[in-house]
């Protein structure tokens, strides 16, 4: 297991050496069970030797490996990004006519709520927690995730742990609606890093001008409803650091 953890720093290092910044974990849910360094290599073996894990092991490997990331990301300086709540290939039918991934994925329902703060308050013990940024699919974990912010926030960068704006199923009017207005009731929306594009395609790049049109929208009609003050210098400024800005210094594009 050694081995495998230095060829992932010498991954790691190569992409850094080549411009990389950011991480990005695809996972189910977060992971907080406790393991000795002898019980990954024990478990890691088995695997190796095709024998059967138990979910325990699963499990303790799963958190082992995403802590070793967040330590190579933080010795990195990069930010790390959590997406998590997807179910995947759930028609095993068309799975094995077609493979992984081929669109019969959907929303999961995980109680993941204490596994991610003991997981993120695991890294800031050893101070070693990055600059976080974590993407919930399932939207009844907006309120969660717009709380759990402000425990980890630190003063060492404005919004060191954001809320990542609507992803995938949440990925339209609704669901970037929902997240931005949990951010701003529960945390604060002038620090938000906004919208991001992390597909191939070039098609999705106009969801950036529809997130712009969104937020604009949504700040449009709080000042109609007098929520805000209607200061167009103000709110224009806000607006161009979530666009722009904000993300900028946060990643350090410059």
């Amino acid at each position: 297991f050694s081995d495998m953890v230095d060829a992932l720093q010498k991954r790691h290092d190569f992409f850094h050496e080549n411009g990389c910044r950011l991480s990005d974990h695809g996972i189910e849910e977060f992971y907080d069970e406790p393991y000795t360094d002898s019980q990954i290599e024990t478990i890691f073996e088995k695997a190796m030797r095709k024998q059967q894990l138990s979910a325990q092991e699963i499990r303790q490997f799963k958190h082992c490996i995403l802590h070793v990331f967040a330590e190579q990301d933080y010795a990195s300086d990069w930010t790390q990004q959590y997406h998590y709540g997807a179910i995947r290939d759930n028609n095993s039918l068309m799975y094995d006519k077609l493979g992984a991934d081929t669109g019969f994925d959907s929303i999961g329902e995980f109680t993941t709520a204490t596994a991610m703060s003991h997981f993120l308050n695991e890294l800031n013990k050893e101070g070693k927690l990055t600059r976080t940024i974590l993407y919930c699919l399932n939207p009844c974990a907006n309120e969660v995730i717009a709380t759990m912010l402000g425990n980890f926030q630190d003063g060492s960068c404005p919004g060191k742990i954001q809320f990542g704006s609507g992803w995938w199923f949440n990925d339209q009017l609704d669901g970037m609606t929902r997240q931005m207005n949990a951010l701003s009731v529960l945390g604060l929306l002038s620090r938000f890093v906004g919208m991001l594009t992390d597909s191939r395609s070039f098609l999705s790049y106009p969801r950036h001008e529809y997130f712009r049109r969104l937020l604009c929208n949504l700040l449009g009609n709080d000042v109609e409803k007098g929520l805000l003050p209607n200061d167009m210098e103000s709110l224009s400024r806000m607006v161009e650091d979530i666009s722009y800005n904000n993300a900028r210094n946060y990643f350090k594009f410059y």
